[in-house]
């Protein structure tokens, strides 16, 4: 026999990594209902790493990064369509096209899009570009394979970093600007990224640091160049504007579930929580649009672009609206992330931007290949590797431990000698591009109006 919580109605909004990855795992527990995916973008699932690495390489065409279905999702796919609302009292996911999805229980897997550049007619010349779908990809690599002068890139985390880095192994001049201190900055701190600073200079970037494209200018249309904060130009045929992301949010406006530009806050389980702290049983959340607490962490409020999180959280939300209360579970996956760039592997596990000192623990910054140890308050909260992925699993284990810091030698080159550095987290508000780990905290994104009963 079929339990109430296996029936009945789902409704995905969102048709990226998370959203897949849930509706197989819906599947995968037993769910026989009626299951519905909407995605504003009209094709199917795809895999987004690859876009600011192999297809701007041009090693992989766009069109060739769909994500592989693990399991049939017999789902009714609606494509190319918005979601413009949710109505929670009704239960109706409302659409762009007019119709109304009525549901039993919704998922929020909506993600990010691209920051576009704040002047619109500046945005509009040929020539400038964002980079977050596969249309993005294909358009700058084709334009890139056109052999360009010069290429701008407008903010320098791990999406900007990444096409700096294809950009010169395409021998192509590229300048960086950011208006923090160093790149990676947001996601790695000050110390850490003085070997990003480095490692960019070394291949040839153009670094302009602690400065801000205020206009870019064009001719006939087309992009010709930018002026900068500190007063010099350049000339470029291209600019890529690198700031970050926006968390797809505002079709839950009048929802009254905690959503804004913050992401939507949700507890452990995926549940989404009203604007007055009143979690909800029948809507959840998921990937990079979600927040939620994490206890390795303080319990901050957090929010993560990242493809495992994505992957982990979706199938954690699945499980929870086919399972009873007490067969639910929390997501607790530890945080991952991975970049390629000039060369190297870099990969973290943790949040190192919770902390508050670092350690080098293994290797040498000249050498290209270390493991930098985050802290704060005496307990290890994160790792960053160069090429020594094979220890994020050991640092990984310590992490959910709570072991102390800084770590117990236990490594053949461990540095005895180094003693743990401030880690120099910047506030995120001085910087160009958006992290992609958000401590969020515990504040709420409006000013709320207490209704309290007479009598």
């Amino acid at each position: 026999m079929t339990t109430p919580a296996r029936d009945g109605r789902i409704v995905v909004v969102g048709a990226s990594l998370a959203g897949l990855r849930a509706a197989e795992t819906l599947r995968e527990k037993g769910f026989t209902g009626e299951l519905t995916l909407v995605g504003d973008e009209p094709v199917p699932p795809y895999d987004r790493p690859p876009l600011s690495k192999q297809v701007l390489l041009g090693r992989v065409a766009a069109g060739d990064c769909g994500l592989p279905a693990r399991r049939p999702v017999d789902a009714r796919w609606k494509l190319g369509v918005r979601a413009t609302g949710l109505d929670t009292t009704r239960k109706r996911v409302l659409l762009a096209d007019g119709e109304e999805l009525p549901y039993d229980r919704v998922l929020i897997a909506t993600g990010t899009r691209a920051r576009p550049w704040p002047h619109p007619e500046e945005a509009a010349l040929d020539g400038v570009f964002t980079l977050r779908t596969d249309e993005d990809a294909a358009r700058l690599a084709a334009r890139l394979d056109a052999g360009p002068r010069r290429v701008l890139v407008i903010g320098a985390g791990f999406t900007g970093s990444e096409i700096a880095s294809a950009c010169r192994e395409r021998g192509l001049p590229v300048t960086v600007a950011e208006r923090g201190r160093a790149p990676l900055i947001g996601a790695l701190g000050g110390t850490a990224a003085a070997f990003a600073t480095r490692l960019q200079r070394a291949h040839g970037v153009d670094l302009r640091c602690g400065v801000t494209v205020t206009s870019l200018r064009g001719s006939g249309g087309r992009l010709t160049g930018a002026v900068f904060s500190d007063g010099s130009s350049i000339d470029a045929d291209i600019a890529v504007v690198a700031l970050g992301a926006v968390r797809n949010t505002e079709w839950l406006d009048g929802s009254g579930l905690a959503a804004g530009p913050r992401g939507v806050a949700c507890d452990a389980g995926c549940r989404v929580f009203t604007m007055y702290g009143i979690v909800t049983d029948d809507v959840f959340v998921a990937g990079d649009v979600a927040r939620f607490p994490h206890p390795l962490f303080e319990y901050q409020m957090i929010a993560l672009e990242h493809w495992g999180n994505a992957v982990a959280q979706a199938e954690v939300a699945a499980h929870n609206m086919v399972s009873p209360g007490p067969l639910r579970r929390p997501h607790l996956t530890v945080p991952a992330f991975w970049s390629s760039q000039f060369g190297l592997n870099i990969k973290s596990v943790g949040v190192p931007t919770f902390s508050d000192q670092v350690i080098l623990a293994q290797g040498r910054p000249e050498d290209r290949r270390l493991v930098a140890v985050y802290g704060y308050r005496g307990r290890i909260t994160a790792a960053v590797t160069v090429d020594r992925a094979k220890w994020l699993d050991h640092y990984r284990h310590l992490i959910e431990t709570g072991a102390p810091f800084p770590p117990a030698p236990g490594a053949a080159d461990f540095h005895a000698g180094h003693e743990p550095v401030p880690s120099d987290v910047p506030d995120p508000r001085v910087l160009s591009h958006g992290p992609t780990v958000a401590l969020t905290g515990h504040l709420p994104d409006r000013r709320l109006t207490l209704l309290r009963p007479g009598g």
